[in-house]
């Protein structure tokens, strides 16, 4: 228990630079104008037809594709870009603690930091609904309207039947709250990583693991290759079962009736996925050499 109290030091430590860093206005900031830009067209459809929404349902539509998964996880890059954070103060925890327990700091800053930014997005989401969402465990008019015809389609608002058919409101908004935590804490797990690894290689990895992920989208495939409906269909499960970006988005999964990867797969991924990263953070961290240079006096 001293360790981990220890642990929690070095984590709160990290928080508490916050309150001066303008980086977290900038985050938090852009995370809010994502959520209103993402969200707009589900609102002022819900208006123009005046019809009310389910009190999570401007989340669920806008986070349940893969595309605005992508977006939000890109603020991680900018959130994270500096991990492991070296302070003024580090010199005197790795004189007083061990560095894994220094190390283990840093993983419970990142898990808890991408929970608070997951969380300000989904509360962000519910408050520009206002006065239009109401708290019941019910699909909406606007969902029915968005889910069984082709206006979800022509707007681009990624409503699906089988959502609807398999799921409640709020089980579904848990279930994308909990694939984008862990698709989010799995990128930058990847950062911290090759940040101890590579020096600042922690952006061009997140770059990159992004970028796998929004090129192994059937909808792009769709649109570079003249393919099949039949190859299509088998393109989307390959790509469901192999990218972490159609793993965090809730559709991309079998509800029953396709082979697509379920939802437990997808977390099980996720968690392992993490563990592995951790685990090899933990291990780097024993011949990292730390520089100094930019503290100031």
């Amino acid at each position: 228990m001293y360790r981990i109290r220890q642990a929690w030091l070095v984590t709160m430590t990290n928080f508490r630079r916050w309150r001066r860093d303008p980086k977290i206005i900038l985050v938090f900031g852009l995370a809010f104008v994502v959520c209103f830009l993402l969200s707009d067209k589900v609102i002022r459809f819900a208006e123009a037809h005046d019809t009310l929404l389910q009190l999570g349902e401007p989340f669920i539509w806008t986070f349940g594709d893969a595309n605005s998964v992508l977006v939000v996880s890109l603020l991680l890059l900018l959130l994270f870009a500096d991990m492991p954070n070296l302070g003024n103060e580090v010199p005197l925890f790795l004189i007083r603690i061990d560095r894994k327990i220094w190390m283990l700091g840093q993983i419970f800053y990142l898990i808890l930091a991408t929970i608070a930014l997951m969380c300000f997005i989904l509360l962000s989401t519910c408050l520009l609904a206002g006065a239009r969402a109401y708290p019941a465990n019910l699909w909406s008019d606007t969902a029915a309207i968005l889910g069984y015809s082709s206006i979800g389609e022509q707007i681009a608002i990624p409503a699906f039947v089988k959502v609807l058919e398999l799921s409640f409101p709020y089980e579904c908004m848990l279930h994308i709250f909990g694939l984008m935590l862990g698709y989010s804490v799995l990128m930058a797990g990847l950062i911290l990583y090759l940040n101890l690894w590579r020096g600042n290689g922690g952006m061009i990895g997140g770059i990159v693991f992004s970028g796998f992920g929004f090129l192994l989208n059937p909808e792009v495939i769709a649109q570079w290759f003249d393919i099949s409906r039949q190859r299509m269909k088998l393109a989307n499960i390959a790509f469901g079962w192999m990218s972490p970006l159609n793993h965090a988005t809730y559709y991309m999964h079998n509800f029953g009736y396709d082979n697509l990867p379920k939802l437990w797969v997808s977390y099980v991924f996720f968690g392992a996925g993490c563990l592995l990263l951790f685990g090899l953070s933990m291990l780097r961290i024993r011949n990292y050499n730390f520089n100094f240079t930019g503290t100031e006096k």
